[in-house]
């Protein structure tokens, strides 16, 4: 539990607010464009930022975020460095930071000390994308102790019971996946979305913050309009930050234009 993160989420909900969330990979192309770029998204609208750990087999994520974290890992970040910028990120933006990340390098680094080390840098909430439901409790135990959100997958194929499970065992928030598969952009949300959104929330009873697949204003729209707390925009992200290195100043004046845009269609959409 994070007390920071359950704030965040009251004041949505007292605001009859959509959060807007948009994901980096950190470390991509380097540490100090992470900083940057963060700063550019929170000052043109972001609620919260989604942050990614760069790790070599990431199962849920698509093409285009697997490159971003083939990026991260090329300039060097690993676990102890990412710690470090989710530090400077914590200093640099006054909004809540969770972790998007898998298993493999928090055990390698060391799992309780890996979640210390996020904590006590800034972050508030973590999602371990690879760990099952029937799995979750070591893992949640040690994300307990270092007061961090523990955030957890749900998706419109999940049962009734699997998402009673699923909130009850969930602090932090639901990352219910707008689509079934992997991350990555696509050209239209499925038209039974919001049922499916106002299923995950009838039956978890936790903020649900929707991703997977969410890349136009209008698909922030339509999420907004359903009354979940969040959406993550990911792919559409992620792929304007690929050309940094070749157009910088050009890439955020981009982003910052992109996060207006799917801010005010979010507000347009809100009920």
């Amino acid at each position: 539990m994070n007390a920071r993160l359950d704030q965040f989420f009251a004041n949505l909900r007292a605001e009859e607010r959509c959060a807007f969330v948009p994901f980096l990979m950190l470390g991509d192309p380097d540490e100090n464009a992470t900083v940057a770029l963060a700063t550019t998204l929170v000052a043109a609208g972001a609620d919260m930022l989604e942050l990614g750990l760069p790790f070599s087999d990431p199962a849920a994520d698509g093409p285009t975020v697997q490159a971003a974290a083939v990026r991260a890992l090329a300039a060097g970040m690993d676990t102890q460095r990412a710690i470090a910028l989710v530090a400077r990120l914590h200093q640099a933006v006054d909004v809540p930071l969770s972790l998007l990340c898998y298993a493999n390098p928090l055990e390698q680094y060391g799992l309780q000390a890996a979640l210390d080390g996020f904590a006590g840098a800034g972050l508030n909430a973590i999602l371990i994308a690879d760990v099952p439901l029937e799995e979750v409790d070591r893992y949640a135990e040690a994300i307990g102790r270092a007061r961090l959100g523990l955030v957890l997958l749900a998706s419109a194929v999940s049962s009734d019971e699997r998402l009673r499970a699923v909130g009850a065992r969930a602090d932090g928030f639901i990352y219910a996946a707008a689509r079934v598969g992997v991350t990555g952009a696509q050209t239209q949300v499925d038209p039974l979305l919001a049922a499916q959104l106002a299923r995950i929330r009838r039956w978890t009873g936790r903020p649900v913050v929707a991703g997977f697949g969410l890349s136009t204003p209008a698909h922030m729209a339509a999420v907004a309009a359903t009354g979940v707390a969040g959406a993550i925009c990911g792919s559409a992200i992620v792929r304007q930050v690929a050309e940094l290195p070749t157009h910088g100043p050009a890439v955020h004046a981009k982003l910052g234009e992109f996060v207006q845009s799917c801010v005010a269609a979010m507000h347009k959409q809100e009920r």
